[in-house]
């Protein structure tokens, strides 16, 4: 997709088809089963492995697709549609497989990249620490030299999967030499090495993943746990982070979609003194209203994406966090009048939709707060003055 082409090609299109039947296979019941049960989507995010769902974006010589981030994100938006949101595909091949694509050494590549795209490995990503919140800049886990090894202290909060993962992608900070300042820098950490303890968060969302405090007390790592350069790490934080604006927009716009088709079938289905519900103003307004705002927020991921896999950082910076925005609101509009069409059946556990309340609030403080994309926007797009 180009500028002046917002229709999609068709091999994009019929990625989205496959996909689509593989994730109806499974389905919305599935997928709250497992969340209820206590268990993974491991059938699902293993054949989709098989089937190269997972690896569209990563490079062909490591066994991914060699397709981009907009390929990826429309698999996710498929998954999400059928009522089966992939949450870690947003953290291991979207974020952890682009930085490592990009950045890692071809021993890093080797060692990563095909089980990231089979599904068979998966690497999650710790950035968010207790007391620096949003501000990266704030970050306090830190690396220091020992002998020829790294030794990284400090704590993560809301880390998505860990418990599922092989690694984790850990934005630390280690001191330069010359001013005595911290720098960003990045560590792959396995998740058995001596040191590395996870605690799981209690939370009131129905997913199959976890969430998790992480502690890290000296955790020894050889120096080819660094990802990249040192002296460049800020530039790949970034590089990860706008595929996972991306992806976070694509998994909203994914559960917007799934939640609209619910209250839609139900408003043709449900009658009323003798009509279906839909044909009242009352409901197909506030449902066309969702349509319109879901496609606008549609335009605007993809749009980030288009300029994300066209090499321009700068420019897909300003359109993921403008997508981001825009599908998390669009998500929470359509899940509330999804519910409220269903009327008493809108938190009935059998409609699916009850679960989704918590699950698209998420959007609007993940992976970046609502108010962080204001700031961004303000500053960046407007010219206004930092605000923080």
């Amino acid at each position: 997709m180009n500028a002046m082409n917002f229709v999609e090609p068709e091999e994009r299109v019929a990625l989205r088809e496959a996909v689509a039947g593989l994730a109806g296979k499974y389905g919305h019941e599935y997928y709250a089963g497992k969340a209820r049960a206590g268990e993974k989507t491991d059938e699902l995010w293993a054949e989709a492995g098989r089937l190269g769902y997972l690896g569209v974006n990563l490079p062909e010589e490591y066994g991914g697709g060699g397709a981009g981030i907009a390929d990826l994100a429309a698999v996710l938006e498929e998954f999400a549609a059928a009522g089966t949101p992939m949450l870690l595909m947003v953290v291991s091949p979207a974020i952890v497989g682009t930085v490592l694509s990009r950045f890692g050494t071809a021993a890093q590549k080797r060692q990563w990249l095909p089980g990231l795209a089979d599904g068979s490995r998966k690497i999650v990503f710790a950035i968010t620490e207790p007391d620096a919140g949003s501000n990266s800049h704030r970050i306090t886990t830190t690396a220091r030299r020992d002998g020829g090894d790294w030794l990284l202290t400090g704590r993560k909060i809301y880390i998505s999967g860990v418990d599922e993962a092989d690694a984790v992608l850990v934005v630390g900070r280690t001191e330069d030499a010359k001013t005595g300042r911290l720098k960003p820098a990045l560590y792959l950490v396995p998740t058995d090495a001596p040191g590395f303890e996870a605690r799981r968060i209690a939370m009131d969302i129905v997913a199959p993943e976890d969430q998790f405090a992480l502690f890290l007390d000296d955790v020894r790592l050889p120096a080819e746990a660094l990802v990249g350069e040192q002296d460049a790490a800020i530039a790949q934080l970034f590089a990860g982070l706008n595929p996972e604006r991306i992806m976070g927009a694509s998994f909203s716009l994914g559960l917007a979609r799934y939640a609209l088709g619910k209250a839609v079938g139900y408003a043709n289905e449900r009658e009323v003194w003798g009509t279906p519900i839909g044909a009242h103003q009352g409901l197909a307004h506030p449902l066309a209203e969702v349509k319109i705002e879901l496609e606008l927020a549609r335009l605007m991921t993809q749009k980030a994406a288009s300029l994300y896999d066209a090499g321009d950082d700068l420019g897909a910076g300003e359109a993921a966090n403008m997508a981001k925005y825009a599908a998390a609101e669009a998500a929470i509009h359509a899940v509330d009048q999804a519910v409220q069409t269903h009327g008493g059946h809108g938190l009935a556990t059998e409609y699916g939709l009850g679960s989704l309340v918590t699950a698209v609030r998420l959007g609007r403080i993940a992976p970046i707060s609502r108010e962080m994309v204001l700031n961004f926007v303000g500053q960046h797009s407007l010219g206004l003055p930092k605000s923080y």
